[in-house]
């Protein structure tokens, strides 16, 4: 299916919104603090705060530069706010209010007249009418002075990059480490917010793009700074459609509370205010919007909210560290009260799934015990040992062969991981009121390292066998983004095998992109991904996720016409041609011819387009007829069908017999598996390389590092594909004999019977295609 990147919005559809449209705005604060901005009508928002130490400061913010939706959703940068005013109402609780020192502060940061970085700080209660918990608040740009008394420093509107609003805890002291003598929760209720003036309404990108089949994924530690309502705007706006798995994260979501000095994650398993609040209004904007949620939690937490009793552990002692900057540790599925924390946690998402009107559905995703690159696994933490008869065996590397001690611990662990995820679903079925549906999401690059052969025991346990759950999940996204096509595809078979869920039980998840350098190349690839899952029937694929799909602006499009009807039969055409066919390859070239007379040439085309003028080969009447009605077949030019070009159809040369070693497809790396079948003409260094796509399958030959080889199938367009990846530095060749896709170049063609009696050829000219590959 076509997709592209939308860097800018072109002439697509767009609207206006008011500046400072509460959708819009966004928080920021420093960990451990947490806080959530959600939309409560058309002018108004809320903000939830829950601070821990006396210097954590919270942001209300308004961006000039829309950085987070996607370009053609995104509203258009205004820097100038001259002649502009903002009001709204404020009512607070829990922060200090607007009359006190330390109160809500809007900072502004942008340049002078002179072009010079400035910030102004602004003092609400300057511009405030009412009392210091609930007043109007009118903000005239081109008149607003900053300082903590008036008359102040005049600021400069007409280049703001951002703003924000300062919420604080009372007693803030600012910088200062020390923890408050007991959590604050704070709100602030932001209505009646409008903007007048010069500048008041951006226009903004309103599209609504054609639904295209694919469904979408975000996290709540990606997206906790903006407000539901944007983005599930977003999800719909792109086309994605019926449900969304959102990830709740490992770092976000949780009530933290002080717990010999430090602030660790509630035994009950409590989601914090903001997070409860954020997630009520993204379940209910979803409803709104006829998507279903699919709450994704997981063994992951945060490293420094997790008690050290609860993590897994290697044999030395050491616990299971991610690697994210800073990061998480896994749960250890041994430790009751890890396990009572994350039941606490999802129950407490049923909750609100349930109490916004939405059907249960939870994925439990990536549980699994934490293998580190040197293959140390993590199943040793208190807990874990005890479940393992107390002094189990030390697997030192997984990378190395195992003994039956070891592949029985292996075994067992997969068996409490199993028994673990069993009983989370079950107290997830047993609190929803009206059903739930249990999903499980398993990582293969992970769980099927084939460097670690037997992991698959501990981490792809056969408790996990259809009906364990609803629906198998399956992400690979590692080997799709690496080209590992041989291990992506001997997983779905290892999986299929060993756990039996037929594909109508199945999803697929593809992404993402960590590095938007790599957007270009990594995007084709996973679009790619999507359309192989389709093509092997897997009913529900996701796009992982949100936040990189709106950075690079991942665009799907649905299926056209021409994917309806296809565009190709794969029939030779019927005459043979012969010396009288005219054959004639076609580059493009475009030339420029310098004052001096001197041309500059640049070559458009890596591949030349061959016509063909068949007519001359038409010798009978008979054969007349038989070429109207193939031409009636193929609609015209509408359908494409294959020739045998006289003068070039082998690998070998032009037209001589095909050899094994003919054509040079790549080298292996041990990862790729999938190589286009290609024929080069001239030498090195500079060959002119032709892409193959039609093949005469029965004619090919194909050798890897010299060796013939038949472990191989391919494509409807030439695509080889191993079952197991060419090992690095093997050459892999092939010989074959192949057609060239064609279409008739007219939707017509004339033809006179009595010039054809009279021997003179009609002209049916016809087109190379240019196949996908």
């Amino acid at each position: 299916m076509a997709f592209w990147l939308a860097r800018e919005r072109r002439n697509q559809e767009s609207s206006f919104i008011q500046r400072f449209d509460p959708r819009f705005w966004t928080v920021n604060f420093p960990r451990p603090a947490m806080a959530s901005v959600v939309t409560t009508g058309p002018t108004s928002m809320q903000v939830d705060v829950e601070l821990h130490h006396r210097g954590e400061l919270v942001g209300l913010i308004w961006d000039s530069v829309d950085s987070l939706d996607h370009p053609l959703l995104a509203y258009e940068t205004n820097r100038d706010y001259a002649n502009t005013t903002l009001s709204f109402r404020w009512q607070s609780e829990g922060v200090i209010p607007l009359d006190e020192v330390n109160g809500p502060t809007l900072t502004i940061e942008g340049r002078d007249a002179a072009g010079n970085p400035q910030t102004w700080f602004v003092r609400l209660w300057n511009y405030a009418s009412g009392s210091p918990a609930d007043a109007l608040v009118t903000l005239p740009f081109s008149l607003l002075e900053g300082g903590f008394t008036l008359p102040g420093t005049p600021i400069h509107p007409h280049d703001i990059d951002r703003m924000f609003i300062s919420l604080v805890a009372p007693g803030y002291a600012a910088g200062s480490a020390e923890l408050l003598p007991e959590r604050v929760n704070g709100r602030v209720t932001i209505s009646q917010i409008n903007a007048d003036g010069r500048f008041g309404i951006l226009e903004i990108g309103d599209v609504r793009l054609p639904v295209h089949g694919e469904r979408i994924a975000t996290a709540y530690d990606d997206g906790y700074n903006q407000t539901p309502a944007r983005l599930i705007r977003g999800a719909v706006g792109l086309g994605y459609r019926e449900d969304l798995v959102h990830y709740v994260g490992m770092s976000h979501f949780m009530r933290l509370a002080q717990q010999s000095g430090a602030l660790l994650a509630t035994a009950q398993g409590e989601i914090c205010t903001p997070a409860s609040e954020w997630h009520r209004n993204f379940f209910e904007f979803a409803r709104i919007n006829d998507l279903e949620v699919i709450a994704s939690i997981s063994y992951e937490l945060f490293d420094a909210y997790c008690p050290q009793a609860w993590k897994q552990r290697t044999w030395s002692g050491e616990p299971a560290l991610t690697g994210w900057v800073p990061p998480s540790t896994l749960l250890s599925p041994a430790n009751a009260e890890a396990m009572a924390w994350l039941r606490g946690s999802t129950l407490g998402f049923v909750s609100l799934l349930e109490g916004a009107g939405q059907p249960v559905k939870m994925q439990i995703g990536e549980p699994w015990w934490w293998t580190f690159a040197d293959g140390r696994i993590c199943l040793y933490d208190a807990a874990a040992q005890a479940a393992f008869g107390g002094s189990p065996v030390e697997i030192a590397d997984l990378r190395e062969p195992l003994d039956p001690s070891q592949i029985e611990l292996l075994d067992a662990a997969g068996a409490l991981l199993a028994q673990s995820t069993a009983a989370l679903t079950a107290d997830i079925r047993a609190a929803a009121t009206t059903g739930a549906e249990v999903l499980l999401l398993a990582f293969t690059p992970t769980l099927l390292d084939p460097n670690m052969p037997e992991l698959y025991r501990a981490n792809l346990p056969v408790g996990w066998a259809a009906l364990a759950f609803d629906r198998c999940q399956i992400e690979d996204y590692d080997w799709l983004t690496g080209g590992a096509d041989a291990l992506r595809r001997a997983a779905y078979t290892f999986v299929n095998t060993r756990l039996g869920y037929p594909i109508e039980d199945q999803d697929y998840f593809a992404g993402f992109v960590l590095d938007p350098a790599d957007a270009d190349s990594l995007w084709a690839r996973i679009d790619a991904g999507i359309d192989e899952a389709r093509k092997r029937n897997v009913p529900r694929r996701y796009v992982w996720a949100q936040p990189q799909i709106n950075r690079d602006g991942y665009t799907r499009l649905p299926f056209s016409g021409d994917d309806l009807m296809e565009a190709f039969d794969d029939v030779l055409y019927p005459f043979p041609l012969g010396r009288s066919t005219a054959v004639a390859p076609e580059f493009s070239t475009s030339v420029s011819v310098t004052a001096s007379g001197h041309e500059r040439r640049n070559s458009v085309w890596t591949d030349a387009r061959v016509h063909f003028d068949v007519g001359p080969g038409i010798r009978s009447e008979d054969e007349l007829s038989e070429l109207i009605a193939f031409f009636r077949a193929r609609r015209g030019a509408a359908k494409g069908f294959r020739i045998t070009d006289p003068f070039d159809h082998s690998s070998n040369g032009m037209t001589g017999t095909p050899t094994m070693s003919d054509q040079l497809l790549g080298i292996g790396d041990g990862q790729q598996a999938d190589f286009q079948l290609v024929k080069s003409y001239g030498s090195e260094p500079d060959p002119q390389i032709r892409p193959i796509t039609r093949p005469r399958h029965d004619t090919l030959l194909v050798s890897v590092g010299g060796t013939p080889s038949l472990d191989w199938t391919i494509g409807a367009t030439g695509l080889l594909s191993f079952a197991v990846a060419p090992g690095a530095g093997a050459e892999v060749r092939a010989g074959f004999l192949f057609d060239v896709p064609v279409r008739f170049a007219e939707d017509r063609i004339d033809i006179s019977g009595v010039n054809f009696t009279a021997g003179e050829a009609p002209s049916i000219p016809l087109i190379e295609l240019r196949e996908e590959v």
